[in-house]
This record gives structure tokens, C-alpha cells and sequence, in this order.
């Protein structure tokens, strides 16, 4: 008798998913030897990120894909699911403690956020590396008040994101109020940068003067 037909073996999902997460990573690895200047691709790998030459890209409404979903847990033990937001711009922001550009561009994200937090605009950081105390004493240390979450163990985030944008950090994601990918920058950006790709994507105009700020934000954490 002949051997018996063999099967496929199905791995357990937390495998698949750690092997998909490798293959994100080891592809955003070789973008990082060919990229070029001005092409938005990372150009070099530093000492603690993958670094990109600040280009900025914006999609027209026609040409956007699918909408961006993942669910994370945040730096406080809460939780942000992206297809709550619905409605909102919001702004994605990759970035973990070590990476020196990240610090760079931290005070003018914090700065933009207190401007826009009442303007139908939600801020999301995506750590990709720290502990939730590490992250949490980044943004003591910058002052941050718009939550993060925490990547670095599930994945999900980055593995959302997989094709919409070069694998540099940090990376800036702008979504629509469908959720879809209205800009992006691949590198570090200034206040007036983020400011004028939230009002492309629509934010609301500026509140009347002497409106309170909400520089906490309105994510729920569930």
C-alpha cells in the first residue's frame, strides 16, 4: 500500500503572526539597503532605527485604499480600537524611546495635538520596541498627553501598516474619516508639517477663541 496523502499542518495563529510580524521586519530590513533619496524609503540603518529622508506623500481621495484597522493596548493598560475613530483625522505616529529622531519631533507632535485635539483630529502614538514604563517616562520626560499604544509584543500595528509606508521611525500616518491613508511622512517632521497635512485631510476649523483646550484627548480606553 502507498503512504497516506499528507495533510497541510495549520500552525496555531500566535505562530503565524509572529512569523508574518518577521517578514515585515526582515523586508523593511532590505527596503532600508536600496532606498534613494527623495523616494520616502529609509536610506540608512542607524544605530537604534531605521532612518527616512523626511519625504512626505499625499493621496487624493479617489486613490486611497482600504481603511487602516488594528486594535492595541495603551502605555495605561486601556485600549484603542481604530475603527472607533471613524470620523475623526487621525494621526498615527511610530516611535519608540531610543530613537533620536523620535525625540526631535516629540515637542512640535505635542504641540500640534494641544492645536487639533478640538478639531476632529485623534493622535495615536505606535511605540514599536519600549515596556510601558519606558514609554510611559518618554512621555513624562516630552510632556506627551495623547495616548500610545503598545506594539511591540502583538505586532498588529505594524503588520496594519504593512505596504502603506516605508518601515522607517519614525513614520507619521495620516487617516482620513473613512480611515484610509490620506498622507504620510517616512522621517522626523516639524509642527508645520503635521498642522498642514491634518487641515489637507480635513480637519475641522480652529474653535472660537477662548474655547478650553483638550490637550487630553478623546480616546476612550476601554
Amino acid at each position: 500500500m502507498g503512504a497516506a496523502p499528507a495533510h497541510p499542518v495549520r500552525l496555531p495563529h500566535a505562530l503565524r503572526r509572529r512569523r508574518a510580524l518577521a517578514a515585515v521586519l526582515l523586508a523593511a530590513a532590505t527596503v532600508s539597503a536600496c532606498g534613494g533619496d527623495g523616494d520616502g524609503l529609509p536610506d540608512a540603518q542607524g544605530q537604534n532605527w531605521i532612518a527616512g529622508d523626511g519625504t512626505v506623500a499625499q493621496t487624493p481621495p479617489g486613490e486611497r485604499g482600504e481603511p487602516i484597522t488594528f486594535t492595541g493596548e495603551t502605555i495605561d493598560g486601556g485600549t484603542i480600537d481604530l475603527a472607533e475613530l471613524r470620523g475623526q483625522i487621525v494621526l498615527l505616529n511610530t516611535w519608540f524611546a531610543a530613537c533620536g529622531p523620535c525625540r526631535e519631533e516629540a515637542d512640535d507632535l505635542q504641540q500640534v495635538w494641544e492645536e487639533y485635539s478640538q478639531r476632529g483630529v485623534q493622535f495615536v502614538g505606535i511605540n514599536t520596541y519600549d515596556t510601558a514604563a519606558v514609554a510611559e517616562s518618554f512621555n513624562r520626560s516630552h510632556g506627551i498627553t495623547y495616548p500610545s499604544v503598545l506594539d511591540a509584543a502583538s505586532g498588529e500595528a505594524v503588520l496594519a501598516l504593512r505596504g502603506v509606508a516605508p518601515q522607517a521611525t519614525p513614520t507619521t500616518i495620516v487617516l482620513d474619516t473613512e480611515g484610509r491613508v490620506a498622507a504620510r511622512v517616512s522621517g522626523p517632521a516639524d509642527a508645520t508639517t503635521f498642522a498642514g497635512l491634518l487641515d489637507d485631510a480635513g480637519a475641522a476649523p480652529a474653535p472660537a477663541e477662548g474655547a478650553a483646550p483638550d490637550p487630553a484627548g478623546t480616546a476612550a480606553a476601554a
